[in-house]
């Protein structure tokens, strides 16, 4: 485990080289998979990617979420810290006060601080924007990953005593609902008024009411969703891991998925972007993609090798940021 620095040191970003890419024919080529036609619109042209350097090697980030502040958080899982980054690239650390513990998902809570888990430790924890950490414990048995606000306002977090769902105020879990046996991984709140969960061990989506009703809805076997998103067009646009697509379910279960351009591509983890498209990273393609409600995807290379992208975020400055779990860098490119 890497020794993280700190509380509070700045670390100014050494940004990186820009690339345009993107075109079709160039940064992918335009699939539609069952698409009912439309133009690529947002998502052709020249996307330019730009990178910021970590301060640790082997750091791993992993979540990453716009904060309160107008500023990016992000979790480093290696490094037992908390990442802030600027819109101008300057990052600074926050040490947890656990070590050796995952920090893993990361969102912004409607009090004000950031929010995150912490899964080998099986805690989830809280940051104020000026970078104070408070911790609280979980079961023994959870392996919380994904965080994000649902329904009634508080945090809600995946991997609460295996298969559960926790519902999180700052004294600690308020209530704890499930979606049943299925190792319950990303998380949103949908048009509906519910949460919506990705079942990445039973290839399913999850409705789960504030009350606990829980209607399962089934994916392609061998799929293994992950992240997933609310879109504009009232659906919910999610990432198929192992099946290399991108798939969206309406909120009355209709499922729609389209394959990525790039074969064996791992789509890891979606967010909605400007004019209505949304924004996926590819932890095997080393890239992200765009995609339009239609279904029309392009996808554009990361300039580092092997970056393995992971978490991704719409920035308060309008564009595009996400992580780097390999490269131990931040990604942003402009939508």
């Amino acid at each position: 485990m890497l020794e993280p620095p700190a509380d509070g040191v700045s670390q100014g970003g050494t940004g990186g080289a820009w690339v345009s890419g993107g075109a079709p024919g160039t940064g992918g080529v335009p699939v539609t998979g069952g698409a009912t036609g439309g133009s690529l619109g947002a998502c052709a042209g020249s996307h330019p990617i730009v990178e910021f350097e970590l301060p640790h090697k082997r750091s791993q980030p992993r979540g990453i979420a716009a904060g309160p502040d107008g500023n990016l958080w992000f979790a480093e899982y290696n490094a037992d810290v908390i990442g802030r980054i600027t819109p101008a690239g300057t990052i600074t650390e926050f040490r947890v006060r656990t070590g050796n513990s995952g920090p893993f998902g990361i969102t912004a809570g409607r009090d004000g601080n950031l929010w995150f888990t912490q899964v080998l430790a099986h805690r989830v924890g809280y940051i104020t924007p000026t970078g104070t950490v408070t911790e609280l414990p979980l079961p023994d048995d959870s392996l919380p990953k994904s965080i994000a606000v649902g329904p009634d306002g508080n945090p809600w977090v995946t991997g609460y005593a295996q298969d559960d769902i926790a519902v999180l105020t700052r004294a600690g879990p308020s209530a704890v609902l499930s979606c049943g046996y299925g190792t319950w991984v990303g998380l949103v709140t949908g048009p509906d008024g519910n949460l919506w969960v990705t079942g990445q061990q039973v290839d399913a989506i999850c409705r789960l009411s504030s009350g606990g009703t829980a209607t399962r809805f089934p994916v392609r076997s061998g799929s293994q969703p992950w992240g997933i998103a609310a879109g504009a067009d009232g659906a919910l646009w999610f990432a198929e891991y192992r099946a290399g697509r991108i798939g969206r379910i309406t909120t009355d279960g209709t499922i729609t998925e389209f394959d990525t351009p790039t074969p064996d591509s791992y789509p890891i983890s979606i967010v909605t972007g400007p004019s209505g498209t949304l924004w996926f990273t590819e932890d095997k393609g080393n890239a992200v993609g765009c995609i339009t409600t239609d279904g029309e995807i392009v996808e554009f290379t990361i300039p580092t090798e092997g970056a393995s992208p992971e978490g991704i975020a719409l920035g308060p400055d309008g564009n595009i940021w996400f992580t780097e779990q390999v490269g131990d860098k931040i990604g942003r490119i402009t939508p």
